[in-house]
């Protein structure tokens, strides 16, 4: 079994280093100044040349590249004067302690640091660390409810193959797939908060935390956290009821199943006991799949409903340039989904041990 997640994590690791280059160069190679964003376009040239030295936007690519890596990494090697470019050891960008020092290198172990905003010269991570629960709340409520409701819905219209009601499920699950989240939202926001709204008590926009203006300060508003879960919900709700009815449809058509009702075993202990857990693989597949595109998915819904998540910092970012903070929100979104890999492969092998033989 370590064997097997050692394999897993390395995967990780690497696919981790590939989205990290690949984010750098692409953000690195856009037109525009950073210096001249962060100053404005009235910036004379000697403060745009200090803020590009301060950025070390006046050092090679490559060398950048490095250093970019080595900041995002918890064990980093760091030089302790800035005569040389590389890995210089700036106590002012992160608290680090040392593991190693050997002559004027030394191996710190340190939170990843992503740089500074462009627009605020907030730490991103400080930035993010304010929105990713946010969007981990509505993306972890969103995927429960679809894996609740659509596991339930896939085995009902299984049991009940070519029924009316499994016709009408059947029917849903194609119109939630084919239904894109964006409009969604707008349809359920304008029907349960604007038409419905007296009734429902629901709020059109509106995050987790409000500030109330009768003196009562920041507080917590958990309604505002349904709509945007029921529009993100819908689409791997129908996705994982239909896989879930036609995994179950094919195993429970296996010689094993009809072993099992040979030897007097009732539908229930054998839809429980012996058809659901062998059916369950690729649905387990999708919910991770979607659980982490839903980190990803959120952005266009966490816009409409005015959620103070991740989705809502990618798109001001996207606005005024401020790159550190979209390349932090991806590598973010890219951790979560590696992650969740990792974690399903780690399922995969505890549900069936052949797996960790691969």
């Amino acid at each position: 079994m370590l064997r097997f997640l050692g394999k897993r994590t390395g995967y990780g690791l690497l696919v981790m280093l590939g989205v990290i280059t690949v984010v750098f160069f692409l953000f690195n190679i856009l037109p525009g100044d950073p210096a001249r964003m962060m100053l404005g376009q009235r910036a004379d040239i000697s403060s745009v040349e200090a803020i590009r030295t301060e950025l070390g936007l006046d050092r090679p690519v490559h060398v950048r590249f490095l250093n970019y890596v080595n900041d995002l990494s918890p064990v980093s090697f760091h030089r302790h004067d800035n005569s040389e470019s590389f890995f210089y050891l700036d106590k002012e960008k992160y608290n680090a302690a040392t593991l190693v020092k050997l002559g004027g290198v030394s191996m710190v172990a340190k939170t990843p640091y992503m740089g500074r905003s462009y627009q605020s010269n907030r730490p991103v991570t400080e930035v993010l660390a304010v929105a990713f629960p946010n969007t981990l709340l509505l993306a972890f409520v969103s995927i429960s409810f679809a894996m609740f409701l659509g596991v339930l819905l896939g085995i009902f219209s299984a049991i009940k193959n070519n029924s009316f009601v499994s016709k009408i499920i059947l029917v849903f699950s194609v119109s939630g797939m084919s239904l894109p989240s964006f409009f969604a939202a707008i349809i359920i926001a304008w029907l349960f908060a604007f038409v419905l709204g007296d009734l429902t008590g629901l709020n059109m926009t509106g995050s987790l935390w409000e500030v109330d203006d009768f003196g009562r300060g920041e507080y917590m508003q958990w309604k505002n956290l349904i709509l945007p879960a029921l529009t993100l919900g819908i689409r791997p709700l129908a996705i994982v009821a239909e896989l879930t009815r036609n995994s179950l449809l094919h195993v429970l058509s296996q010689d094993y199943i009809r072993t099992a009702k040979a030897k007097g075993l009732s539908f229930y202990r054998v839809i429980t006991r012996h058809a659901l857990k062998n059916a369950m693989n690729p649905v387990i597949t999708a919910i991770s799949g979607w659980f982490a595109s839903l980190m990803a998915g959120a952005v266009f819904v966490e816009y409409v409903f005015d959620w103070k998540g991740i989705g809502v910092v990618i798109v001001d970012s996207l606005e005024t340039y401020d790159f550190p903070l979209i390349m932090g929100a991806v590598l973010i979104i890219s951790v979560m989904l590696v992650f969740i890999n990792i974690l399903v492969d780690i399922i995969y092998g505890l549900l069936d041990p052949r797996i960790r033989l691969q």
